[in-house]
């Protein structure tokens, strides 16, 4: 065991040797290849390498750990059905190298709140429980029933909404069904999660307008579109098979629409790895169209594309007035667009708008796809739900080829909410739960991720648990957030790795360390499987090949039970212990819990799993209060920037999968050697008195009069819109203010965030009071954003 962890990566370079190199003209191909099977052999060596990617995405293996999008049918899987980056996400989870005691008495507390994040990630495993004690410097070992008996003692001496309970997207269906019962029973709905982080946004418009919070297409309808729409997306970094799937498409006939702001290789061309052409030839050729439309002007660009589409005539009347509510109201806000308005909000000229707009005319079959570029904004549920009301304009939805496709970004982070991970789950839900247990769970809707945060620095909530995921990371105005997490009496992390919501804490902290989705569990005596659902509705199973990389880890589901019975007693109504030594149980309970789930064990074991219901894709009959499809009007909002100022969005690199950083290159956009990178259109960095390379502060100011700071971050020239900016999270959280929000969703608004820049002396980073309207932002030192990266 390697528990002083991984010493040959902590040599550090200065920012200054950032690399900013050719920029690749195609996504995955023989590099990608190279890149991957070369972080896979270096971290799991070369057997362990085989046994484990070639049951990764197969119908006898286990789901990535990385993102949602769903896999082929089982007679069209390739034997290599991956990508690079869910390679990467293997490599990061079944890696050889582990830390336990050893490693954190060598590192106190503060030790290793020094170092970065992919530091700390790339130490390893951790192999056993840990504790933090009430004025301790160091985590110490824990067995597992002290820390159920120290999470009980802290949950029995508050009141239920007192607690906190989050989950990440990775975790399986079970363990989701089970941490939702448990919350329930304890007491309250306080269940965040990080989909309100990421297509809370979706989730809101979607139930608004079609009656479910759900895309409505399958990856065989992505392959007979003939008009595939990419908004607000980077699917050869975040989404990497879909690239596939829009292979098929174009050779298929179809034509590809971006909008991005950013010149994506990702969208460009593609060279698919698994084909001759790829490898050697040119690839395909993807967008026929790319549209780099100004951040946040996606709500009116689509408003002038539904408006292009009613003037000539092109709607599908029939459906409108079969299916749909709201169309005359519709059309006459469109009637009266602004189009000094919509070339403002977009800076595009109206010639490529109508280009767009024939395109939409001439397809019978259109899918439009989008991610957090769309969900991210102030206005985001009305941007999406200007999208829904396009697909109704020529009733693209329950038919084959078309649809709305929302793609999701962790495996499993719409699994979670099918299994009730929700703070506001519907009364239907609850009344399953009653009947099938016994108890009478609780009504009044809980915290989502920045009511938690709020409610931690108000000192109305006492105890945070994580299952799975960096809330500290993830979360928006970072300084905001750790005084939050440092507040709390306890903070529990479920991990497999070291994160930063290990080293900003609570007055007491555990680390349990769970068996990653790629080991073997044997909980209870048996071979277990668990499930997870895709973006697409498909459930299917997973069982990981490998052995647990320490015998002390715990399966999430044995942690949830465990933790149950240590809280709540033998005499819960609910069977804990029989759920924690046989999964299909659970699943029997699901099946008649869950809606559309009937069956579920039986169904998700045939190869392939099944897909759930999806009455608007299914039978075009909508369960929204009128029954109908709504077509919803919204305000056109154009974001106003001043003068000397930017819009800033927060993007990943290619060497990341949501917090978790694996490097410091992201090779389609030229950076090699470090992240702390600020992307400038070229005439805005001279407008602005810098030179390309420069190294500035980033500051954004919210309306209270606060301001935020993060330093040291070179500028990179890039394609984008004039007065558009893009730097890398989680480094640029910190700008974000907690309150800066999308109406109706409360989602954070990383991607429209007004920042200026200013030559950087290598100052501080966090909150600059000016005001004191919210006294619970402070301007704490955070010494590891100034922090140089390290090599890899």
């Amino acid at each position: 065991m390697r528990s002083m962890g991984r010493r040959a990566r902590e040599t550090e370079i200065n920012e200054a040797d950032v690399e900013v190199g050719h920029r690749s003209s195609a996504a995955a191909g023989p590099v990608a290849v190279a890149v991957a099977l070369k972080r896979a052999v270096e971290h799991m060596g070369v057997v362990r390498s085989g046994r484990t990617l070639l049951k990764l995405n197969q119908t006898d293996g286990f789901d990535c750990q990385g993102c949602a999008w769903p896999d082929p049918s089982p007679d069209h899987r390739h034997a290599a059905e991956f990508c690079e980056n869910g390679v990467k996400a293997v490599a990061d989870e079944a890696t050889r190298d582990l830390i336990g005691r050893e490693f954190f008495a060598a590192h106190s507390v503060a030790d290793l709140a020094e170092h970065t994040d992919y530091w700390l990630n790339q130490q390893g495993r951790v192999v056993e429980p840990m504790v933090l004690r009430a004025g301790g410097t160091h985590y110490e070992p824990i067995d597992w029933d002290g820390a159920y008996a120290l999470m009980a003692r802290h949950l029995r001496a508050i009141e239920p909404d007192q607690a906190i309970f989050y989950t990440s997207g990775k975790v399986s269906n079970e363990a989701a069904y089970l941490y939702q019962l448990f919350v329930r029973a304890y007491g309250t709905n306080n269940l965040p999660d990080c989909s309100n982080m990421c297509h809370e946004s979706t989730s809101v418009a979607l139930a608004e307008s079609i009656g479910i919070g759900k895309g409505s297409v399958s990856l065989d309808d992505v392959h007979k579109a003939e008009l595939i729409v990419i908004m607000g997306q980077n699917p050869g970094t975040n989404h990497p098979r879909m690239l596939s799937a829009l292979e098929i498409a174009k050779q298929n006939g179809a034509k590809i629409i971006a909008v991005n702001p950013l010149k994506e290789t990702g969208l460009v061309r593609f060279k698919n790895p698994q084909t001759a052409r790829g490898m050697v030839g040119p690839g395909t050729g993807l967008a026929d169209l790319y549209l780099q439309v100004r951040t946040n002007g996606d709500l009116a660009l689509m408003q002038a594309i539904g408006a292009l589409l009613l003037e000539w005539g092109s709607v599908d009347r029939d459906f409108i007035e079969q299916y749909t509510s709201g169309f005359e109201e519709y059309a006459a806000a469109l009637g009266e667009l602004d189009w000094d308005q919509v070339l403002e909000s977009t800076g595009l000229p109206r010639e490529e708008i109508e280009q767009a707009a024939r395109m939409f005319q001439a397809s019978s079959k259109t899918i439009t796809c989008w991610a957090m570029g769309i969900t991210q904004h102030h206005n985001a549920v009305a941007t999406v739900k200007e999208i829904v009301n396009v697909a109704f304009l020529q009733g693209n939805i329950g038919k084959p080829g078309a649809g709305l496709c929302p793609v999701r970004g962790h495996s499993n982070v719409q699994g979670d909410r099918t299994m009730g991970i929700w703070e506001r789950v519907p009364d239907h839900f609850l009344d399953a739960l009653q009947a099938e247990f016994g108890f009478d769970p609780p009504r009044e809707h809980g915290l989502d991720s920045v009511a938690s945060i709020k409610a931690l620095n108000d000192g109305d909530a006492k105890f945070f648990m994580g299952l799975g995921g960096n809330f500290v990371s993830a979360a928006p105005d970072t300084s905001v957030t750790e005084d939050a997490m440092r507040s709390a009496d306890l903070t529990v992390q479920v991990s497999t790795k070291l994160n930063r919501s290990h080293v900003v804490h609570g007055r007491e902290a555990l680390i349990l360390p769970a068996m990653g989705r790629s080991e073997r569990d044997l909980t209870g005596g048996r071979l277990q499987k668990v499930t997870v659902e895709d973006s697409m509705s498909a459930v299917h199973t997973s069982h990981g090949p490998l052995k647990p990389a320490s015998p002390h880890l715990r399966s999430e589901v044995d942690i949830v039970c465990s933790l149950a019975l240590a809280t709540l007693g033998e005499s819960s109504p609910v069977p804990w212990a029989r759920f924690r030594s046989d999964y299909s149980e659970i699943r029997h309970s699901i099946s008649r819990v869950v809606p559309g789930c009937a069956a579920f064990d039986e169904k998700s074991s045939q190869p392939g799993g099944f897909v759930l219901p999806h009455p608007p894709r299914d039978t075009r009959t909508f369960p929204t209060d009128a029954g109908k499809a709504m077509f919803q009007v919204s305000p056109l909002e154009v974001l106003q920037i001043p003068e000397g100022k930017l819009v800033l969005q927060t993007i990943r690199s290619h060497d990341q999968f949501n917090t978790t950083i694996y490097g410091l290159s992201d090779r389609y956009r030229g950076i090699e050697g470090g992240r702390r990178v600020v992307f400038l259109h070229r005439d805005d960095i001279t407008s602005l008195g810098f030179e390309e390379g420069d190294l500035v502060d980033i500051i954004s100011e919210w309306k209270d009069g606060s301001v935020r700071q993060v330093p040291t971050f070179r500028i990179v020239a890039y394609d984008q819109p004039r007065g558009c900016a893009a730097a890398y999270y989680p480094e640029a959280n910190p700008l974000v203010a907690l309150e800066h929000t999308a109406e109706g969703s409360n989602q954070p608004a990383y991607k429209s965030v007004i920042v200026h820049l200013k030559k950087s002396d290598g100052g501080r980073t966090g909150v600059v009071h000016t005001s004191d309207a919210h006294s619970y932002a402070r301007g704490d030192e955070t010494k590891r954003y100034i922090e140089p990266p390290q090599l890899s």
